[in-house]
């Protein structure tokens, strides 16, 4: 009986521990957690607004204290940039990581006509 005491006291002292130290609070609040889901909301009603940014649907935005993390692929360095700004004038915006990545070879070109072939000799 004495030593199933000592084991309950223990469980209840590192219950006790855990719980002092901060480990079992979460990382936001409820209202820290809808105040980054507006943001989010707004980010994505304002890029979708912009017709010139046609990777939208490719662009992952997320939101965590009002630190926006940008990821996904862009045609061009000019867009990552501009996607950038965008997001920077959203109200409640701490700050921006871009993680955006441009694509091999840019935005699509005009494909070129076939080339003509070799005239035959005889």
């Amino acid at each position: 009986m004495r030593k199933y005491g000592w084991k309950l006291f223990a469980a209840a002292l590192g219950v006790l521990l855990l719980a002092a130290s901060g480990a079992c609070r979460p990382n936001q609040t409820v209202e820290r957690q809808t105040d980054d889901a507006g943001i989010k909301a707004s980010i994505k009603a304002k890029l979708a607004a912009d017709v010139r940014f046609s990777t939208l649907t490719a662009v992952s935005v997320d939101v965590t204290n009002g630190i926006v993390t940008l990821a996904g692929p862009v045609h061009s360095e000019e867009e990552k940039q501009k996607i950038e700004e965008t997001v920077r004038s959203v109200k409640g915006v701490v700050n921006v990581t871009n993680n955006l990545q441009v694509e091999p070879g840019g935005a699509p070109a005009a494909t070129p006509a076939p080339a003509a072939p070799p005239p035959v000799t005889p």
